[in-house]
């Protein structure tokens, strides 16, 4: 039965409809306009929407302009507008927000279309990108109460519309590209998803790979193509016919990106990730050390934040150079370990380690597992328990992390018998420093032994007691008798001691000794020249670490990190000019605007021909003596200098390699100095430390493109040298037998 209304009741129920309709829409305005004015918290400040803030990571850049890594707390680096794919632009646009170009921030037209859907269907979103851009930039958390929520949507509104008053539909894609959250891995912004997933920047994603990534901004876990690449497929094709309907593919091209694979190209990133990562580690202390020694601050005042602040650090790095110079380690590291592996093999470690208990408790005492067992208030027997006690591990090997099960004390004794290495290779003339490999393996031992650890330098220290020498007028030919020397003064009587299967019995040469490395020579000219210049001559080369003025500084007594011996070892190269190693460039902010340029120091070190003779007296050390393995093994005929290493029972070998173009020092040893190799043989520079940088050298002669040319000598002083470098030459001037005694008959 139809109940049919008087005109009276439909004029009153209008009346009803508009009532409500009018009422609902004052309290909506009433809501906005508190809501503007601050009643349900403060909306963001004129200031702040002119310069949005968002957690933005910052990145290393190598000399190339390619980026190292990233410092971050959310894995997100920005892009410009010009630097976005067409393909990101429109399929976000076809999936988010068709009328994007048609409204100012809120789309009322699709406001009321999604209420009728939310009504009579299920439940849509109706945010515009410019709502959900607000959302991104200053909402935080959603707020799970319904009346927050709501309180939120009213922010956004009006924050939506403030952004479409000041930014240009571009930027305001480019910023919702930049915020938006891809999920797992640590991946914000279209740039990191870019690499993450695909390995291309923005730019270069193609309308599929572009369509996927859109895809999973609903859901980045419901839509992982790595979890759930069924999903991610069925929502990329969804996307790429929204992308056909507003026109943006052809019919043809839908089928044929519908047709292919997802293709991913899968490359998750972390902080341990990519090239040169104790560099990094290294670089992001040194940068905070510049921002607080020279007040360096954002306009506001406040300090400068690594992880949120989206800088971009310019560095020296050559990342190919950096490549080989891993690739080096690697190769001749894994052949190293088997080596030292196999001298231990069936030898008692307690029996014949010194203090290896001592070593053993101070490895346990460091452990992040003993510093956590230490919070939960376990007791000493505890912990010791616990480190007794099988658990499952993760261990580094050469072949790759592994997972066994094993008592984490031994552990520590499997990590403490690995051998480490560094290296740092730079341009002797501009101190520009190319490549840096702070340990073998950065995840599992983090400390970095270029610039941070100093170890004994052993023999590479001579040339420094000989330059002293030189710069006084001795020559290379000069000759010696190779005896024991005894020198005092300095405290007690100090004599060193030189191994008898290499002791050069007889006169010799200045150069041959060096070549050698005899002590018994090497000793002798320290009584000569005695310690204190040497001393002085070693500071003004860069070295840093404690010095003490004593003779056994010659046979390198001292500690010296990889980074200064290298600095040092350049000035031999950049004629007798010590350039401060440099691997900042220059520090800009998100904007572009550069807030730091490094400026390096400069000290003549030692006088041109100085310098000149030891480039001389260097190569003497390849040539004919313990660096000859660099012609011998691995065929190098062209100028090139060096200087091999070895402490005392092996515990540190050494290797220091000059060219005109390049200085690298090299060092290998393993965490405590008891740990060492058993024999000379095998525990000497030559052997543990002079094939790096062999292999290294290869790679980088190999490649023209470099520029660092083979066959290039040292350069002469300009006006000659006044010291003979002839010997026989020198000999006949010794002798008073000169070309004029021998025409005037004596």
């Amino acid at each position: 039965m139809i109940i049919k209304l008087a005109p009276q009741d439909i004029r009153r129920y209008n009346w009803y409809i508009w009532k409500t309709v009018i009422s609902g829409l004052m309290l909506f305005i009433l809501l906005l306009v508190v809501t503007y004015f601050g009643l349900f918290g403060p909306l963001p400040t004129f200031r702040a929407i002119e310069n949005p803030k968002s957690n933005q990571a910052s990145e290393v850049l190598a000399a190339d302009k390619t980026v190292l890594g990233t410092y971050y707390v959310q894995n997100r680096s920005s892009v410009n507008y010009s630097q976005l794919s067409p393909n990101v632009v429109n399929a976000l646009v076809a999936t988010e927000d068709s009328r994007f170009y048609e409204h100012s921030g809120i789309d009322f037209q699709r406001v009321i279309s999604i209420v009728f859907l939310n009504i009579v269907t299920k439940k849509q979103g109706g945010s515009t990108i410019t709502q959900q851009l607000a959302k991104n930039l200053f909402s935080g958390e959603v707020a799970r109460n319904p009346f927050f929520r709501f309180t939120q949507k009213l922010k956004e509104w009006i924050i939506a519309v403030q952004l479409e008053r000041r930014y240009t539909k571009q930027e305001i894609l480019t910023m919702y590209l930049n915020t938006v959250d891809f999920g797992a891995y640590n991946t914000f912004g279209i740039k990191s998803a870019a690499r993450t997933y695909f390995n291309v920047t923005p730019d270069k994603l193609t309308p599929d790979q572009a369509a996927l990534l859109i895809g999973m901004v609903k859901g980045p876990g419901y839509y992982s193509p790595i979890r759930h690449p069924d999903r991610a497929l069925s929502r990329r094709n969804l996307i790429l016919e929204l992308m056909t309907k507003q026109k943006f593919l052809s019919e043809g091209q839908l089928a044929e990106f519908k047709q292919k694979p997802l293709n991913l190209s899968f490359n998750p990133i972390s902080h341990n990730d990519g090239p040169a990562p104790y560099f990094r580690a290294i670089l992001k202390q040194e940068v905070q050390k510049i921002f607080k020694d020279q007040n360096i601050t954002k306009s506001d005042g406040t300090p400068y934040d690594l992880d949120r602040d989206g800088l971009k650090i310019y560095t020296t790095i050559d990342a190919t150079m950096q490549q080989y110079a891993e690739e080096a380690q690697q190769e001749y590291m894994r052949k190293l370990q088997v080596q030292f592996n196999d001298q231990w093999r069936g030898v008692s470690r307690w029996k014949t380690i010194k203090n290896f208990k001592l070593l053993l408790d101070q490895g346990m005492y460091r452990s992040d597992r003993y510093k956590e067992l230490e919070l939960q208030g376990k007791s000493e027997d505890e912990i010791r328990q616990n480190f007794d006690t099988p658990d499952s591990l993760e261990l580094f090997t050469w072949k790759g992390t592994i997972d066994t099960v094993m008592k984490p004390i031994d552990s520590i004794v499997y990590s403490k018998m690995m051998l480490r290495n560094a290296m740092m290779s730079m341009d002797p003339t501009t101190g520009y420093v190319k490549a840096w490999v702070g340990g073998t393996n950065f995840e599992h031992f983090k400390y970095d032994q270029v610039k941070m650890g100093t170890r004994q330098v052993g023999s590479t220290a001579k040339p420094f007691t000989y330059s002293v020498a030189i710069e006084n007028g001795y020559s290379p030919c000069m000759e010696v008798d190779n005896v024991p020397v005894t020198i005092t003064g300095y405290g007690d009587p100090w004599m060193p001691k030189q191994s008898s299967s290499d002791w050069l019995q007889g006169s010799i040469t200045l150069r041959k000794a060096l070549g050698y490395s005899q002590n018994y020579v090497a000793a002798y000219i320290m009584n000569e020249v005695k310690p204190i210049p040497v001393m002085e001559l070693i500071k003004k080369m860069g070295i840093t670490s404690p010095v003490p003025p004593y003779p056994s500084i010659c046979l390198g007594t001292f500690n010296a990190s990889v980074f200064d011996m290298t600095g040092a070892y350049s000035v031999f190269a950049n004629h007798g000019t010590w350039t401060e190693p440099t691997y900042i460039l220059r520090i800009e902010d998100k904007n572009g605007n550069v807030i730091y340029t490094h400026t390096p120091k400069i000290v003549q070190a030692m006088d041109a021909q100085t310098a000149y003779v030891m480039t001389y007296m260097l190569k003497g050390v390849i040539e004919d003596g313990t660096g000859s393995r660099l012609i011998r093994t691995y065929g190098f005929r062209n100028p090139v200098g060096g200087k091999t290493g070895t402490t005392q029972d092996n515990s540190d070998g050494w290797f220091m390699g000059i060219t005109p173009q390049l200085v690298t020092g090299v060092w290998t040893g393993c965490e405590d100095r008891d740990i060492h190799f058993r024999s000379t043989r095998l525990g000497e520079g030559a052997n543990t430390a002079l094939p790096i940088f062999a292999l290294f050298m290869q790679k980088v002669y190999n490649n023209p493109s470099l520029g660092i040319k083979r066959n290039v000598d040292f350069d002469a002083p300009k006006n000659g040298t006044s010291i003979t470098l002839d010997c026989n030459a020198y000999k006949q001037q010794q002798q008073g037998t000169g070309e004029v005694d021998k025409k005037l008959g004596f």
